[in-house]
């Protein structure tokens, strides 16, 4: 997974979460390429060993950019989320990104965003 490190996180944080979204996948929702939930909020880099969602390649790790030879150039969303609790408190088996972003979405504190732009 790529190296990533924040500063800066808004009073109340408690948590973050990572995430790499691709919204020009050729599939009607995105791809998820990583979401790493429940990075304690003492962290400023992303640490090894963290519980990872399972990402739409289907498994719980980083899934490097990866559009179809031939698409247009494909934009990956690396977001760090400062979160108000310490965990999203996920089932840690079956959970789905879009279960994950729906839970986050109510205690998003403040987002910080790097959009690459990848084409193969």
């Amino acid at each position: 997974s790529p190296q990533l490190s924040w500063s800066g996180a808004p009073e109340g944080t408690r948590s973050y979460v990572v995430t790499c979204f691709d919204p020009d996948a050729p599939t009607p929702s995105g791809f998820w390429h990583w979401f790493v939930v429940d990075i304690p909020a003492s962290v400023t880099e992303l640490p090894a060993g963290a519980f990872h969602v399972r990402s739409d390649f289907g498994s719980k790790a980083f899934g490097g950019a990866a559009p179809p030879s031939g698409d247009r150039a494909h934009r990956y969303f690396y977001v760090v989320h400062a979160v108000d609790v310490p965990s999203l408190e996920l089932d840690r088996e079956s959970v789905t990104p879009a279960v994950a972003s729906f839970n986050l979405v109510f205690h998003t504190l403040a987002r910080a965003i790097i959009t690459p732009l990848y084409a193969a």
